[in-house]
């Protein structure tokens, strides 16, 4: 197995097991509200400490993280040019990813939000380089991670365009998680589908 297809598999696992612990620990938080909750409330556990949802949502976060700072690693060794710009932004989101998990929301020094911005910020960047690499490549993650790069500019405006503060934090992440989705499937795919007789 090839270097951009184990990131292509490492990204898609990464962002499928974060979407599906972030819908099971909404479920078991009592009373959530997408649209009045942050999205890092999940992960304090001083919200309902009945619930392991904390532990779910930091777990999640943190293995994401990971596993996007590997991802960057591996193209950070690959040859092109734009691919270390691409590794090195989806390092720095995966850094980010990471200190989320780290550092829940009520960590001091305002560590939870800065690493929640540097997220937010690089892998609505990182899709710029993606979109154009001519394996695994489409102008659809440029536009996605513009999409959730207007949001964060929004969200930290305060204006939440009738979504609430929770609607607006969203997109800026489910666009962003949908483009690595994309461009991790067909970077795992290509080299199978081409290897077919």
């Amino acid at each position: 197995m090839n270097k951009e297809r184990l990131a292509g598999y490492l990204t898609a696992i990464g962002v499928v097991q974060f979407l599906l612990l972030l819908i099971v620990a909404e479920a078991i938080y009592p009373g959530y509200s997408v649209s009045h909750n942050y999205i890092s409330d999940l992960g304090n556990p001083r919200y309902e400490p009945t619930t392991p949802h904390a532990a779910i949502f930091n777990s999640s976060v943190g293995l994401l993280g990971v596993l996007l700072m590997v991802t960057g690693a591996l193209f950070l060794t690959l040859r092109p040019r734009l691919d270390k710009v691409l590794g090195a932004l989806v390092f720095l989101a995966g850094l980010g990813a990471l200190g989320v998990g780290l550092f829940p929301e009520g960590s001091p020094y305002h560590l939870h939000t800065i690493f929640s911005l540097i997220t937010f910020l690089f892998a609505s960047l990182s899709s710029y380089p993606a979109s154009v690499r001519r394996k695994g490549g489409s102008p659809l993650w440029g536009i996605l991670g513009t999409i959730g790069l207007i949001a964060l500019v929004l969200f930290v405006m305060g204006y939440y365009a009738g979504l609430g503060w929770g609607g607006m934090e969203r997109l800026i992440v489910y666009p962003n998680l949908a483009w690595a989705l994309g461009f991790g499937a067909s970077l795992a795919t290509a080299e199978a589908g081409r290897a077919s007789p």
